[in-house]
């Protein structure tokens, strides 16, 4: 999983509210076995392509500089819905590393930490702000997030604090998803088992003849 430090990028304003994990990616669009890499241009179907299959040139993410986001302003409840991890695959495949908004699906909220991509959390009247400041600049006013401060600074020069779970914040400024942080403690694990080998030896005798 790629770190994350910090990122100054355009941010687009999506204040939608309940934004589902379906109209992210389309549940028919979860098939084969190629998922991963194949998404993004499946991103948002619904909103971003007309009936004919041509780009609906009213979509946020079809204009530039909206185009290119690295950032999405979101309505409440974002994600919610079914939990489909490939929701989050596709927004990365978009080019989207963080999404700003006053609260998230609780499995999507999980799914973005587990794959690279940082969901920021702060008061619904800030979210506006942000959002209404990138519209009244078209765009061309930068957001910044600092993980590692835990700010977002907005288009108008505002900083706004932020809070991530201190285990999440350590895994996504390292890069580590569950498995590698897993695999850090390896001697802590390694330790543990042979600990209780000699405590409870007949656990393991079960477990071997099994």
């Amino acid at each position: 999983m790629q770190a994350f430090t910090r990122l100054t990028a355009t941010a687009a304003p999506l204040m939608r509210a309940n934004i589902d994990t379906d109209i992210i990616i389309r549940i028919e669009r979860m098939v084969g076995s190629a998922i991963r890499g194949t998404l993004g241009q499946w991103c948002f179907g619904a909103l971003r392509y007309l009936p004919d299959g041509a780009e609906n040139p009213d979509f946020i993410l079809n204009r530039p500089p909206y185009r290119d986001a690295e950032i999405l302003v979101v309505g409440p409840n974002f994600g919610c819905g079914s939990s489909r991890e490939a929701a989050v695959w596709a927004l990365q495949e978009m080019g989207i590393k963080v999404i700003i908004g006053s609260g998230f699906g609780d499995i999507f909220h999980n799914n973005c930490f587990q794959n690279g991509v940082l969901p920021v959390i702060l008061p619904p009247a800030v979210v506006r702000e942000l959002a209404t400041e990138v519209e009244q600049s078209q765009g061309t006013g930068r957001v910044t997030v600092d993980l590692e401060q835990g700010e977002v600074v907005g288009p108008a020069g505002r900083r706004h604090i932020f809070a991530v779970e201190p285990r999440r914040r350590l895994a996504l400024l390292q890069g580590l998803d569950e498995i590698d942080a897993t695999l850090r403690r390896d001697a802590e694990i390694r330790a543990f088992q042979a600990r209780d080998r000699v405590l409870r030896p007949w656990i393991h005798a079960v477990g071997a003849g099994a």
